[in-house]
């Protein structure tokens, strides 16, 4: 009997030691193999702003040849769609629509889709159309303004998303509207980093970081030897300390905050967000970073939460299940999310 006993203890002791041994062996291998990851990382100017790059692949060439064919076509975008640029496909929409259908290509044709389907889900606090509120408020070449009673009138005529029109069939856009323009801001630099992400996963990039400024972060798959990229955001108040971390992988998260263009008048903040329905800076909220599945949709719906603050907000994500906000205001800052006014 105690043979048996002695005989089986032995063979534990060997499973054991098997198995510690084939992870320590798993564990030597997974070193190696993060070591041996190369990491390449690119910075350039578009859109106004700076994006980056940080990708991680086996063949550091084949990393540099992806990133450039990504931000080679973030900058097309950024040329083609500037409102700034007179020669921009964008302009061109601006210059002409009010007086006829104007031909776009299909990829400009499905963002002006999907941003009036942001406006519409949003009850218009999304809206590509305030580029003459924002011009009515100072906010385009100066620092900020208050625009008098008639000014600000005459900019609310020429905004308003269903002023837009879009013919799917003809492939078109027009105006109902003299003097309306359109402002890819709140959603162009997303829809660029999802552009850009696709391209690099075309080409077996599967583990990337793709920023715009400090606007919106596209991350595909993690770095190396962690679960996702850890990103901060940044305390409205103080922006030297961070109000909150989340770790992305596979989404993207962007932020709008009133803390980059704003200007004081009578004891009041004004800021560059407008809310459309009303015609003025959108009051009450300091900052809002949205967790969505594309960059697209974050960058949107941050603008969007912006506006409708915290109610609004809340309405909003019982329908959208899914997506996560971190709002800021001048109570706190706190996560929202469908069925569940906080997430820890």
């Amino acid at each position: 009997m105690k043979q048996v006993v002695h005989h089986r203890g032995t063979e534990h002791t060997e499973k054991t030691l098997v198995a510690f041994l084939c992870v320590l062996c798993v564990s030597v291998v997974f070193s190696v193999w993060v070591q041996a990851q190369a990491r390449y990382e690119q910075t350039r100017a578009a859109m106004g702003t700076e994006f980056t790059i940080v990708a991680y692949g086996d063949d550091e060439a084949r990393l540099e040849s992806a990133v450039n064919r990504a931000f080679d076509l973030i900058q097309q975008l950024g040329r083609r769609w500037s409102n700034r640029l007179p020669q921009s496909e964008l302009s061109d929409v601006n210059r002409r629509a009010a007086r006829e259908a104007v031909s776009v290509p299909d990829d400009l044709l499905e963002l002006l889709e999907t941003s009036l389907r942001y406006s519409r889900q949003t009850g218009g606090a999304f809206d590509i159309t305030v580029g003459p509120l924002v011009a009515a408020w100072g906010f385009v070449q100066g620092t900020g303004r208050i625009p008098g009673p008639p000014e600000l009138a005459e900019a609310r005529a020429r905004s308003g998303w269903r002023k837009l029109r879009l013919d799917p069939a003809a492939r078109t856009v027009s105006f109902a509207t003299p003097g309306m323009q359109l402002d890819l801001g709140g959603i162009g630099k997303g829809y660029a980093l999802d552009r850009a992400g696709s391209l690099l996963l075309q080409s077996d990039v599967t583990r990337a970081l793709l920023t715009a400024g400090a606007s919106s972060i596209l991350a595909l798959g993690p770095p190396p030897g962690a679960n996702g990229w850890s990103v901060e955001i940044r305390d409205p108040v103080d922006r030297e300390k961070s109000a909150a971390r989340w770790d992305l992988s596979g989404s993207s998260l962007s932020t709008s905050a009133n803390y980059e263009k704003f200007f004081r008048a009578g004891g009041r903040l004004y800021g560059h967000i407008m809310d459309p329905r009303t015609g003025y800076p959108a009051q009450g909220t300091l900052s809002v970073s949205v967790v969505a599945a594309t960059a697209t949709e974050s960058d949107a719906l941050s603008t969007a939460a912006f506006v409708m603050g915290k109610q609004g907000t809340l309405r909003y994500l019982q329908s959208h299940p899914g997506i996560r906000v971190f709002l800021c205001s001048e109570s706190g800052c706190e996560w929202l999310a469908a069925n569940a006014p906080t997430v820890p």
